[in-house]
């Protein structure tokens, strides 16, 4: 199939509707007793439900939101951090879009940018580069966020500043990984996964075998898929086909895109400009070892957490921040809770009045509830 009008053919979907009741009939799923497969990203989160995936399935498949969000999984003092960087008067503090609105204790970007910071929007780290250029007098900082997917781009933007030799560009790098979550979210004996749908644009830079580990240690399959409506249903029946067969393996339903082993070039770069850190904190999850990256020693003039001694650099260490009362992103991030279960959901916490970054960030989980699924016109949780 070349087009994408192909991935949305309703008579393809029948077909694919009617295999997946077929094989979660064999398995003896049911709704009291269902499968339970966790999509990883939060793109996959917002197409299931744009879709209304979850209401044309077999009622015995609970689909679960993972943590596949880099700004979901922002904690609050990394948000306080980046107003500390951003309302340093030298500093001009660039930023997606996406990440704007994301609440801390000390307010939001577009907050800060509201009482005199200077915060920009830009679509690209060359977009920061190209503002380093131009003001030279200014430390640009931009906000590196993100998993594996863009990872590549900050590091390609550090390269390119430090062959310029430009001084006053630095990058705030948030950058994690999407492996070792899922490690911590398969240890917790509270969590029961019976396969995985994974990250097709995660994995169209790292490939399939950074989850290997998944299927041999833990008995569990996963298939990394695409985005539109066929890509899901093919990949939720490769999920139930293994279990049914009794199979825990790494499939690749989204080849068309995924390499097997990954992008060189986007690895190479991540691998010259950044090392594991030793831990690193996830909103919800809390410190999971090497779970983020951290700027090598020989780009750290890049290093905007190390320039203003800050976050991990700082030298008294870093403080967590609590979540606001009542706010439950972190269970529902992890699959202990659906959106409308949450007390705050369609009361304290709505897209104009966010408490937490889920209701704010495209790929969050309430948003996509609120957005598709009709849950705004619900009943929130008692």
């Amino acid at each position: 199939m070349k087009y994408v009008e192909e991935f949305r053919d309703p008579k393809a979907a029948k077909a694919l509707l009617a295999a997946i009741a077929r094989v979660t009939d064999q398995i003896g799923a049911t709704r009291d007793h269902p499968v339970r497969i966790m999509e990883i990203c939060g793109g996959h989160t917002h197409a299931i439900f744009r879709y209304g995936l979850d209401k044309l399935v077999h009622e015995g498949i609970e689909f679960i939101h993972g943590p596949g969000c880099p700004v979901c999984v922002l904690p609050m003092a990394r948000v306080d951090e980046c107003i500390e960087i951003a309302e340093r008067p030298e500093v001009i503090f660039t930023t997606f879009g996406d990440a704007m609105r994301v609440p801390g204790a000390r307010g939001s970007l577009l907050q800060a940018k509201s009482r005199g910071a200077d915060v920009r929007t830009v679509y690209s780290p060359l977009d920061a580069l190209e503002l380093a250029r131009r003001n030279p007098e200014r430390e640009v900082v931009f906000f590196g966020l993100g998993f594996e997917t863009t990872t590549p781009s900050t590091a390609l933007s550090i390269q390119q500043a430090a062959r310029e030799g430009l001084t006053n560009f630095t990058v705030f790098c948030n950058h994690i990984t999407v492996p070792p979550p899922l490690k911590a979210l398969l240890d917790d004996p509270m969590m029961q996964l019976d396969g995985f749908v994974g990250p097709g644009h995660v994995s169209m830079v790292i490939g399939v075998h950074p989850y290997d580990f998944i299927a041999d240690d833990y008995g569990k399959p996963l298939v990394v898929a695409g985005f539109e409506p066929l890509d899901l249903l093919q990949s939720v029946l490769m999920v139930l086909e293994q279990i049914r067969d009794g199979r825990a393996e790494i499939e690749n339903q989204y080849a068309r895109v995924v390499p097997e082993h990954g992008n060189p070039v986007s690895l190479a770069a991540i691998a010259d400009v950044y090392e594991p850190r030793p831990s690193f904190e996830w909103r919800g999850l809390g410190e999971i070892d090497a779970s983020g990256l951290r700027i090598r020693d020989r780009y750290l003039a890049y290093d905007a957490e190390t320039k203003f001694g800050i976050g991990y650099a700082a030298a008294g260490g870093r403080t967590p921040v609590a979540e606001p009362e009542g706010c439950s992103c972190g269970a529902v991030m992890t699959g202990r809770m659906k959106p409308t279960a949450c007390a705050q959901f369609g009361r304290g916490c709505t897209p104009d009045t966010p408490l937490g970054a889920l209701m704010v960030s495209s790929e969050g989980a309430c948003a996509a509830y609120w957005t598709y699924g009709g849950a705004r016109l619900m009943e929130p949780a008692e």
